[in-house]
């Protein structure tokens, strides 16, 4: 299961043991390697020969770390790795999680073989969910970082963007964005959103007709304020209108 999450969203630093209960790390580095998932890995382990440390940077791994180990030595290296990765670790500029490709560059978002049509807020409401795979986000932290410093700050603009955003992308495959009650959002896949689904019962996903009817109708009823194009400035915030 850890594997599978490394692979559809790639973390910025892999650290891993060589003696792993299931697949040893270096069969785990080897495999992602295989899959071209590129991420940088530490490992960090009590086999301290040197076949196995040649065996551990041979493989793919950046650094290797024995047990007994100096807690701010581990720190160090990591972050010297980070240093050495940052900006280039998928080099692609492209966001992955599951079937979802956000493009940075061209601001394109494709779910599966379907492009999607994002107003400029939802794209960054998309983007924050992408760089935080996983983690519940308060609405606080979304204000913070999608709206900046230029915005008062009434999280219902939350509710309202996260309700756009999750109906475009349910209308292409199974719900991605889920809801924890009284904490804030996050972006899982179906499997991982199991323990969530209790809190939830009390909504019901969308059911999604077919690529090409949404390919054909460029604005529908939750598509967003008029005047959020994609490519343009959002609106001021303070007077976008609530949910269809």
């Amino acid at each position: 299961a850890a594997l599978n999450m490394v692979q559809e969203s790639p973390p910025d630093l892999l650290v891993l043991d060589i003696m792993l209960p299931d697949l040893d790390g270096l069969e785990v580095t080897r495999r992602l390697s295989s899959d071209g998932v590129k991420v940088p890995v530490l490992f960090l382990t009590a086999r301290d020969s040197v076949d196995d440390k040649v065996a551990g940077l041979t493989v793919g791994g950046d650094d290797y770390v024995t047990k007994p180990f100096s807690l701010a030595e581990v720190v160090a290296r990591a972050r010297a790795i980070l240093r050495r990765t940052s900006g280039s670790p998928r080099g692609d500029g492209k966001l992955r999680f599951g079937d979802l490709v956000m493009d940075e560059d061209s601001r394109e978002v494709r779910r599966g073989d379907d492009p999607m049509r994002l107003t400029a807020t939802e794209f960054n409401l998309l983007r924050f969910f992408m760089l935080n795979p996983r983690r519940v986000l308060s609405k606080s932290q979304i204000l913070d970082n999608v709206w900046h410093y230029d915005f008062g700050g009434d999280p219902s603009v939350v509710e309202t963007y996260a309700s756009y955003l999750r109906k475009k992308l349910d209308r292409l495959g199974p719900p991605l964005i889920h809801t924890q009650r009284g904490v804030g959002y996050s972006l899982r896949l179906p499997e991982h959103a199991a323990a969530h689904q209790a809190h939830q019962a009390s909504q019901s996903w969308p059911s999604h007709p077919g690529a090409g009817q949404a390919a054909r109708s460029p604005r529908q009823p939750g598509d967003g304020p008029p005047g959020d194009e994609p490519g343009l400035p959002p609106g001021p915030p303070g007077r976008e209108p609530g949910p269809a």
